[in-house]
């Protein structure tokens, strides 16, 4: 089965829609205030009420409290929900709908053990900054993720700085379950750009 895509920071239903017809497998909806992708919750239904069946709906949310994610889950009708900050393993457990954990990767990290005791349905692997949580473009060594267990890469998306440019390599090196897209298919901060959209995602499929 071909690696499946997940374009994450849609803000507006045109760009859902360019999406949907690149042939996007998951669209991630951004819930954190400090992002410029981050969108209402009024803006997240419409462009939830456009998605079809197959097509998954994750909301990214980054030390959120969980009163607030389970009301957008049900709000939302989501069928993911990305921990993107520092939660703690408590707040990943008992969740009506999968779960994402993100985890930020650096130069010297040891991926097995950072792995280790999460108990999340999938694991997002991103690019470690101090400048924040995710979204900064940048790439990690793709080697550190090569070495995982396949039963774990199965339940990996990998993220980080992917485009149009590096996702065959990305792809080729790593063979996630999905890999995860931002600012790599935009023409300014949370707006897509229709040709990367449609070539990033054929780039994937045919990798």
């Amino acid at each position: 089965m071909s690696v499946r895509v997940k374009i994450c920071g849609i803000t507006t239903v045109a760009d859902a829609r360019l999406a949907v017809r690149a042939g996007a497998d998951l669209i991630g909806l951004n819930f954190y205030p400090s992002s410029p992708r981050c969108v209402s919750e009024s803006t997240a239904k419409a462009i939830r009420s456009i998605l079809p069946q197959h097509i998954r709906c994750v909301g990214v949310f980054v030390n959120a409290e969980r009163e607030r994610i389970a009301a957008y889950i049900r709000s939302l009708s989501l069928d993911a929900v990305q921990f993107h900050g520092d939660e703690d393993a408590a707040v990943l457990t008992d969740w009506s709908v999968a779960t994402i954990k993100a985890i930020r990767v650096g130069s010297e990290t040891s991926l097995p053990e950072q792995l280790e005791g999460i108990q999340a349905d999938y694991f997002l692997l991103d690019t470690y900054s101090p400048r924040g949580y995710g979204g900064t473009g940048e790439t990690f060594a793709w080697k550190h993720a090569a070495t995982l267990p396949r039963l774990i890469l199965d339940r990996t998306i990998l993220a980080g700085g992917l485009n149009t440019e590096n996702v065959v390599a990305a792809v080729e090196t790593v063979r996630p379950w999905a890999v995860d897209v931002a600012s790599g298919v935009e023409s300014t901060p949370g707006r897509k750009d229709a040709e990367k959209l449609h070539t990033f995602i054929n780039n994937v499929k045919t990798a």
